[in-house]
């Protein structure tokens, strides 16, 4: 009886961790960053640090999918202090990086758990999610966007950065973000295979774009959103 149970115990342990692989970078966390910059250089961080500057004093963030954490670092550039962040995490080896990081005063609240799954009572006064809706297929990003709508306070900030293609696209971007989305569903088990319009979600949903930001031949979009609740 005892040896099943243990059989058991393996299988379940063994299938969950198989599960939670799912759009997770921990095969790649510590190189994660220098590949990052040998492929775009300085955009992927331009686009999310030209953000920061709309965060105000004091505010309560919801750092969603951030990786190795830099953009903590960052952020305490400009608020060395008063800032209270929510980082929501999936991958394990991303979260202790990320704790290594150099906050100054500001408070870090650490949640090692898929977005799907991350569940409070919270609002927040600024959302802030870079390249994260390209790990998701349609109906799973539509979701996690409506979840976390609900979490932002009346007039906060959606903070936006992703990959863009549009009409104007140049060939070589299309073929690159294909050969991403290929590489992280194989490396990471990403569940994307194209990019899904965001912007359109954000339209329908009542947001508007107060700031813009193109980056890398306009391949990469940054972008502050706002909404107002009737």
């Amino acid at each position: 009886m005892w040896y099943f149970w243990n059989a058991f115990r393996t299988v379940f342990r063994e299938r969950t961790l198989k599960l939670s692989m799912v759009n997770n970078y921990d095969p790649i966390a510590g190189k994660y960053d220098l590949l990052s910059r040998l492929v775009f250089r300085q955009n992927l961080v331009l686009s999310q640090t030209c953000l920061l500057q709309h965060i105000p004093a004091g505010s309560k963030v919801l750092i969603v999918g951030g990786g190795t954490g830099w953009i903590i670092e960052e952020s305490a550039k400009i608020h060395s202090s008063g800032l209270s962040i929510t980082y929501v995490e999936i991958s394990e080896k991303m979260i202790l990086l990320a704790k290594k990081r150099d906050a100054r005063q500001n408070k870090v609240y650490f949640v090692n758990k898929a977005v799907e799954e991350f569940v409070t009572d919270e609002k927040y006064d600024i959302i802030l999610t870079a390249f994260l809706f390209d790990n998701f297929g349609d109906e799973k990003a539509k979701l996690i966007f409506n979840n976390l709508a609900t979490l932002l306070q009346d007039k906060g900030k959606w903070l936006f950065a992703d990959f863009h293609i549009d009409k104007k696209s140049r060939e070589w971007q299309r073929l690159l973000l294909k050969l991403m989305l290929n590489f992280f569903r194989v490396i990471c088990k990403i569940e994307a295979r194209e990019l899904i319009p965001m912007d359109l979600k954000f339209r329908e949903s009542g947001f508007r774009e107060i700031y813009v930001y193109s980056h890398f031949y306009n391949f990469i979009k940054s972008t502050v959103y706002i909404r107002i609740f009737v």
